[in-house]
Parts: structure tokens; sequence; C-alpha cells
């Protein structure tokens, strides 16, 4: 992954010096902020959906794109064809360290049993997938919930050998058995349950340490152009984007019903990940509200749910350690390399 990465990153340079064409305008004929925005298809991106249909935030036009591969979208936003983007929050240490102009700019959610580590029927311990094929996305936070786990479980994060998928070839991986385990993210986790005969769970995100550590989530970037060139509409995209995980809250059927719609997937299958009830504790993902997140970027006051007070440090740190362990960085970078938090503490000002 780190060789495609900066293929993709030499690939970016490459279109921001070299294409000439004319970019689009920041600003619509009626005056509002036009962003262009990406995700993959997964239900805890899809508060972007509701934002768009709901018109939560009158002055932006969100232009929204699906990328399943999140280093395909920091490539683009390094060459100046992304705004935004919605991917999980392990990629700051990474952009540091390759300078990409990319960053994070807000934690949106911890993984709250969504995230699993599923064992096929051939193996029933940690020990034996030493040697073996397992499945992650390397350069992924499921390659670090791997690793982690192994030695938790007496193995070393390189005795076993990493089968580099996306969560649909995951699923056939393990159905067709090139791979005897694997880290899988709901609906996917479901389906390889559901079909492949003797498969189980041997670990969630539920588990204490990931609850205390909130190192499995998801997390809003920027590109760098973007937040130099455009406060304004940064601070409109961070608003708009909590104003949708309220509107979610008090209207769960129907922003389910929209994220649905926008995703192709089925209502249950994003109440799978969201949950039903906009309680945020019924699903495999806890979305946090505004003073959630803020408090998880040190920028409020007080403890989020998980993890405590600017516990975005604790994470930088942690992440960088795997990073280093796994040799997706060459070195250690200090926070503000890679997250930005003026967006973030933009909105809470219009709190206050």
């Amino acid at each position: 992954m780190k060789f495609k990465l900066v293929a993709l990153m030499v690939g970016a340079a490459f279109l921001s010096a070299c294409c000439k064409e004319k970019t689009e305008t920041a600003n619509t004929e009626d005056g509002k902020e036009k962003v262009k925005l990406s995700l993959f298809s997964w239900p805890g991106y899809a508060f972007w959906f509701i934002a768009k249909e709901k018109n939560l935030v009158p002055e932006l036009e969100l232009d929204i794109v699906i990328i399943e591969d999140p280093y395909e979208s920091f490539a683009q936003m390094a060459a100046g064809q992304l705004d935004v983007t919605s991917s999980t929050v392990e990629y700051g240490p990474i952009a540091a360290d390759q300078d990409v102009p990319v960053k994070m700019v807000t934690y949106t959610n911890p993984s709250y049993g969504t995230d699993k580590i599923i064992f096929g029927p051939d193996v029933e311990t940690a020990e034996d997938l030493k040697g073996k094929q397992v499945a992650v996305l390397e350069g992924g936070l499921t390659q670090i919930y791997m690793g982690i786990w192994l030695e938790e479980n007496g193995v070393k994060f390189d005795e076993v050998k990493y089968t580099n998928v996306i969560m649909d070839d995951a699923v056939a991986a393990m159905v067709s058995g090139s791979v005897v385990a694997g880290e899988f993210w709901e609906p996917f986790g479901s389906k390889v349950l559901s079909t492949l005969e003797g498969s189980k769970v041997m670990a969630t995100s539920k588990d204490p340490y990931f609850k205390k550590t909130a190192l499995l989530g998801d997390g809003m970037y920027m590109s760098g152009k973007f937040l130099e060139e455009r406060p304004e509409a940064a601070k409109l995209v961070m608003k708009a984007y909590f104003e949708a995980v309220k509107y979610w809250k008090e209207n769960p059927k129907e922003a389910n019903e929209i994220m649905a719609k926008g995703l192709g997937f089925s209502v249950a299958d994003v109440e799978l990940v969201v949950g039903a009830d906009g309680s945020a504790t019924d699903g495999g993902i806890y979305p946090f509200n505004l003073e959630e997140a803020a408090k998880f970027m040190g920028v409020m006051d007080g403890d989020p749910p998980f993890g405590t007070n600017n516990e975005i440090t604790r994470h930088w740190d942690l992440t960088t350690e795997w990073w280093l362990k796994f040799g997706m960085v060459k070195k250690a970078h200090p926070m503000e390399a890679g997250i930005d938090i003026a967006p973030i503490k933009a909105v809470v000002a219009e709190m206050e």
C-alpha cells in the first residue's frame, strides 16, 4: 500500500503541476460556496447526504462523489480536485510523513462494535495465523487493529502475511479460503458470518481497550489549499456535518432512509452501522455530536464519551507508533503537521 500511496501522490503532483484546464469556481451563481467532497460506500460517512438533501447549511452547495479507495481521494485532494473527504482516522501521520497537503480537521465517530476480527473455519487461535494470509486494508486502521490483537494474543504483528483488500474483496477472499482471517466492518462482517460456515468473531471494537483509546474511528479531512484559501467554506462544511448528525438524532427513520438512498444500501444495512433510534448507542459506531467531537479534539472543556479531553493527541501518538512498526512512516511528526483544528474551533466559537 505504501508503494501505491507514493504512486498516487506522484500522479497528484503531475495533475496539479501540468493540468492547465480551468478549475471550477468556488462559488455558484447564487453565491453559495461550492464544495466537492468524497466518501466511500459506508453508512458512517453518509451523513453528508442528509446535509445535502435537507439543505442544512443554505450557504453551501455540496458536490458529493463516491470513491471507494480512500487513497485515491487523498491523491485527488493533493491535486486540487477535491476539497473534503471522510475516511478513517489513521491517515494524518502518513500525510505528514509524505508531505501531502491534506489534514484531518475532526474526529467524527469511534467504532462501537462495527469492527470485528473474524476467523475462518480452519483456524482457532492467534497462534494458528502464523505464516498465513489475513485480510486487512494496508495503511488503514484494520492493519493496526489486527497488529494490536495479534500481539495481545502472543503473536508478533509481523508473523502473519497481510493481504491488502477492500471490503467487498475481503469477503470474497474469506469465503474462497484465500485468507484464513481478516478484519471486517459492518455490514461486511455479517456477510462473512452468514456465508462462511464455521466462521467466528474473535474480537470487536467494543472491547475495553478500543473504547478507552478510541483508536478505531473516522474523521473528516480537508485539503491544505481549501483550508488556506477558503476558511469560511471550511467552517460551513464542518457546521453542515454536525447539523446532519443532529438531524439524524432527531429524525433517525427519515435520516437513515436518506443515507440508504445515497449509498444504494438497504436501510437495514445502514441501521446495522449507525443504529435505528438516533441514540448513537444501538449501532456499530457512536456518531459524535459537535460538543463531543470538540472535546475529543481539545477545543472544548470536558471529556468525550470515548477517551478523555484532547484524546486526539494520544490517538496521534499511538497511530504513529504503529505506522513506525509497519514501516508506513519514516519518523514521528508533531500532531500539527497532520491536523488542523481551525474549522471546528470556528464553529464552536459561534456557539459561545
